[in-house]
């Protein structure tokens, strides 16, 4: 044990006289902790500023996107049977929902969210070959993006989404009215 010690008090004064050697052999120089504490301190400000930011643009999103879903669903546009044509009477309902994407846009803007995209996303009932009902929806979702862009919805802003039977509002769908409920198309932020 006295061995351990004696050999560890060696190297340790080894060590401090290697130590001093180093350090008398170079120029003095100052460490200016306060400056690195204040840094420390502002990099710590940020974090917690940007996670503020992006909590608030997260509430911003979510609310906005309840916004939308729920306009979505008052201005449902109709296609003809098995096809990507809009039927009569989705003129109206696509100029009031692209108004209301376009204050949406304000509204992300003026929240601070400066990326982000409008999906569109098509929808289809159950019925058939899910292949085709996934092609269809992603046609039928395109259609849609084609009449917001003509009613003033900027086209960078905008991208459509096949979905299918994927994600049904109601199940089963074994009635007429509620695969009507499933095809639909809906639109969200995606940031």
């Amino acid at each position: 044990m006295r061995n351990q010690t004696a050999r560890f008090l060696f190297v340790s004064a080894a060590l401090a006289g290697a130590l001093t050697f180093t350090m008398s052999s170079r120029p003095a120089m100052a460490v200016d902790f306060g400056s690195m504490a204040q840094k420390a301190a502002g990099s710590a400000q940020e974090k917690a500023k940007d996670t503020a930011k992006e909590k608030a643009s997260e509430g911003i999103v979510k609310k906005l996107n309840a916004k939308l879903l729920a306009e979505g669903r008052k201005n449902q546009c109709n296609f003809k049977s098995d096809s990507d044509e809009l039927e009569k009477g989705c003129d109206g309902k696509a100029k009031k929902l692209a108004n209301t994407m376009i204050e949406v846009k304000k509204d992300l803007q003026a929240g601070g969210v400066g990326v982000f995209k409008f999906e569109v996303s098509g929808h289809t009932d159950s019925s058939g070959k899910a292949d085709h009902n996934k092609e269809l929806s992603g046609k039928r979702a395109a259609a849609i993006v084609k009449e917001l862009v003509a009613k003033g919805v900027d086209e960078k802003d905008i991208i459509s989404v096949g979905m299918g039977s994927e994600k049904p509002l109601v199940t089963p769908d074994n009635t007429d009215a509620k695969k009507k409920k499933n095809r639909r198309y809906e639109i969200q932020i995606r940031l």
